[in-house]
């Protein structure tokens, strides 16, 4: 099915308006020299996520060392790791070392054309897949990456958060019906080399761009907008204290959430956070808060609960009421256990009644 995004975009205009700037204008670099998709394969993975410059040197002094895909399945892994030293991320030159050897062993020595058979291979995902395929062997693969999603993003006006996976696969999608059947390989080198020196990420050289005409971020002036980046809150830890306070008649405290945020009007047991209690003891806290006096007559157990954003940590601690319950200065209710059931608990409490149980 078509891509909303792409209707009244002229397909055909844009690939040969892109392969004739790419063809005039791409740049030399020693991959771009051949056609052995072993090479291809190995410069495609010294790329992620290192600059072009960087790579250029290593990428010159690995094919002098391992020239075939061979040299490199027979080379010790410690030899491989120190010729990659330097260019980090060490893990690309263990997998590629892996995934060399089993071409050898399972393939003869032939990288894969087959696009399911190459995915299997340790270290190839989507990009490094359709890399390959388009440029060492034609075939009309997508190539997605960082670099072409902010090229269409601007170029189809496309607001969609690049760094979700469902994006991702939308824009392979548009890819993969926006590709030149006829020659693949220019055209994913084209968007690759377009992002990196035109539609580039803070300010894209629009003046100078070959495919202007056609992208509708320019023409609506939202192209400094895009692409849409939102990050995910960064996952947090939190600790607390909670108290399962029961009165003499066997009933247990709780109380409800505030009805706004994080598990709103949701019930649960007193709680406090762990640095408060590090400053004050449990039971001044307590009274402070319900105006109530406890003892803390044992420590029940640990509780963790993780959230998509967020983990909580609670350290689960048994109380009982000393004196009488104050009428109306505190926001707990105490109910029986099979009443518990009636209320809606915060699973990260339900947690802690099995403790109790």
């Amino acid at each position: 099915m078509t891509d909303k995004a792409l209707r009244n975009f002229d397909i055909e205009r844009f690939q040969r308006t892109l392969i004739d700037w790419y063809v005039k204008n791409k740049r030399d670099l020693p991959w771009r020299k051949t056609k052995d998709p072993y090479r291809i394969w190995v410069s495609e993975i010294m790329l992620q996520q290192t600059k072009v410059e960087t790579v250029i040197h290593y990428y010159e002094k690995f094919m002098e060392n391992y020239p075939t895909i061979f040299h490199l399945a027979e080379a010790d892994e410690q030899k491989v790791l120190k010729d990659w030293e330097g260019l980090g991320y060490y893990q690309r030159a263990r997998n590629l070392h892996e995934a060399v050897k089993e071409v050898v062993e399972t393939y003869g020595g032939e990288v894969p054309q087959d696009p399911n058979d190459l995915a299997k291979l340790k270290g190839i995902g989507p990009y490094t897949k359709g890399a390959i395929l388009s440029i060492a062997f034609g075939q009309p693969e997508p190539a997605v990456d960082g670099n072409v999603m902010r090229v269409f993003s601007r170029l189809l006006n496309i607001d969609d958060n690049i760094l979700e996976q469902k994006t991702r696969r939308r824009f392979e999608a548009i890819v993969r019906e926006v590709i030149a059947k006829d020659d693949p390989s220019s055209f994913n080198q084209g968007l690759m080399d377009l992002g990196a020196t035109i539609c580039i990420p803070r300010t894209p050289r629009c003046e100078v761009c070959p495919v202007q005409p056609y992208c509708r971020a320019y023409l609506e002036g939202k192209q400094h907008e895009l692409p849409n980046r939102k990050k995910k809150a960064k996952h947090r830890t939190k600790q607390f204290v909670a108290v399962c306070l029961v009165n003499e008649k066997g009933e247990i405290a709780i109380e409800q959430r505030e009805h706004k945020g994080l598990l709103a009007s949701m019930w649960q047991f007193p709680m406090f956070e762990k640095d408060d209690v590090k400053k004050q003891p449990l039971v001044e806290l307590f009274e402070k808060k319900y105006g109530m006096k406890i003892a803390i007559t044992e420590k029940l157990g640990n509780v963790k609960h993780v959230f998509s954003h967020l983990t909580w940590e609670i350290v689960v601690h048994k109380a009982s009421l000393e004196g009488h319950l104050p009428e109306g200065r505190h926001s707990l209710r105490f109910v029986s256990e099979k009443e518990l059931g009636d209320f809606p608990i915060a699973t990260a409490h339900q947690k802690m009644l099995r403790l109790i149980e």
